[in-house]
């Protein structure tokens, strides 16, 4: 027996496939717009947004202790954000590979966290060596503009932004070595160049 299509269901076929083939194509169009985008911040050239927070160790932490003694990298993240997760683990690295230049620059990474104990034990579990700052209710999130986490700052000594990105990039380490002025250290711990200097 010989299936045979009504004029309604042929329709309806061709339909679907005109759908499907437009949801492709946007999606493709969405998928490369979200990978293209540029998320840099407008604070970028403009003085840093000063800011007093508690850091997880019971300091108080200003702006104002690095300016005119050393560059700063701002990290602002949270415990229940992926790209976060991935990003922690580079600036450990980059903090740990680049301790020789500890008085050029200082990293501190924000927690815009709702919950103490959450960054707390973020912070624990990937064994942060570096300062870690509890900003609850988003004070200084929301004077450097941070819509989107990660997002990552580079403050002069002079206290101007001159770096801001959103997003996690894989490419995070040579990034702030070029805007602190470091060498790029090689991924099995030789110069970046390939020239040994032993």
């Amino acid at each position: 027996m010989k299936l045979k299509l009504t004029p309604l269901a042929l329709s309806a076929i061709a339909l679907l496939a005109v759908c499907t083939v437009l949801l492709t194509w946007r999606a493709k169009k969405l998928e490369a717009s979200l990978r293209d985008r540029n998320e840099t911040s407008a604070l970028v050239g403009k003085a840093a947004p000063d800011f007093a927070l508690p850091s997880l160790d019971g300091q108080r932490v200003e702006l104002a202790d690095y300016r005119g003694r050393k560059k700063l990298v701002v990290s602002f993240w949270a415990s229940w954000c992926g790209p976060c997760k991935m990003e922690m683990p580079a600036l450990v690295d980059f903090y740990k590979q680049h301790r020789q230049d500890a008085d050029k620059f200082e990293l501190v990474a924000i927690s815009i966290d709702e919950e103490r104990a959450d960054a707390e034990d973020f912070a624990t579990k990937q064994k942060l060596p570096f300062p870690v700052l509890f900003d609850p209710h988003s004070q200084a999130a929301d004077a450097y503009g941070v819509e989107g986490i990660p997002f990552l700052f580079v403050i002069d000594e002079n206290g101007k932004v001159v770096y801001g990105q959103a997003g996690y990039n894989p490419a995070l380490e040579v990034i702030l070595a070029h805007q602190l002025g470091l060498r790029p250290v090689a991924p099995n711990g030789g110069a970046a160049d390939g020239v040994s200097r032993n």
